[in-house]
């Protein structure tokens, strides 16, 4: 029985073998392995893909949510709400960060977050909601950011499966406080290893998690806060 791959990784990389190996050879032969000017390249045009201000790229998709949370000043004795139908790296950033999930159904039709149900899962307690946009359908984010805005709260978009996706004209992961993004290989949009970023249109937003996710550095041995 033949069968029929889902993800033809191999095959993708020869459509741009050429390119992709130029890029490559270009880094190890300027030594520029960690965070150098291709890196800033491309958040700046993932940031215009997105229709963002600003993108910091992290190292996979579960740090591009948890660093977030951890810049949002998220963490011991709050509360976030998301949705268990997703990958567990949701609730699992949630979790690392010390808050507490907080899961709402999702709707029948579109099997997306139910925006009907989460006034009732609010809490005192509770900071963040991390709406999951799935199989290339963004939830309905007039509904959830409407009810975030009423109570306060911080909207953080998974939308590692929502690369390019629009709803009502605005891409996904640009609406929100920040858009979070996978590019795991099998992904829309795949990397060589793993890799992720964070877009939004707050830009001290974005710096504050690129020196989360570079151990609270200001400059070489000077250090603001706590990172990873």
């Amino acid at each position: 029985m033949n069968t029929i791959p889902l993800v033809g990784l191999f095959d993708q990389y020869q459509d741009i073998k050429g390119e992709v190996d130029s890029a490559i050879e270009n880094i190890i032969v300027n030594s520029s392995f960690v965070g150098g000017k291709e890196v800033r390249m491309f958040e700046e045009e993932f940031a215009k893909y997105c229709e963002a201000k600003a993108c910091v790229g992290v190292g996979n998709g579960t740090d591009a949510l948890y660093l977030t949370l951890r810049a949002l000043n998220i963490g011991q004795g709050d509360e976030v709400i998301t949705v268990a139908h997703t990958f567990i790296a949701t609730s699992e950033a949630i979790s690392m960060a010390g808050a507490t999930p907080v899961f709402v159904d999702i709707s029948e039709d579109t099997m997306l977050m139910n925006p009907d149900l989460l006034e009732s899962a609010i809490t005192e307690r509770t900071k963040a909601i991390i709406p999951v946009h799935i199989y290339g359908q963004p939830c309905d984010m007039d509904k959830i950011m409407e009810i975030a805005r009423r109570h306060n709260l911080r909207v953080v978009e998974d939308a590692a499966q929502a690369h390019g996706a629009r709803w009502h004209g605005q891409r996904a992961g640009s609406i929100g406080d920040a858009g979070c993004f996978s590019f795991y290989p099998g992904k829309n949009l795949g990397a060589f290893g793993d890799a992720g970023a964070v877009v939004s249109n707050d830009e001290a937003l974005i710096e504050r998690i690129r020196m989360v996710a570079n151990h609270g550095r200001l400059e070489k041995y000077t250090h603001k806060m706590e990172g990873v």
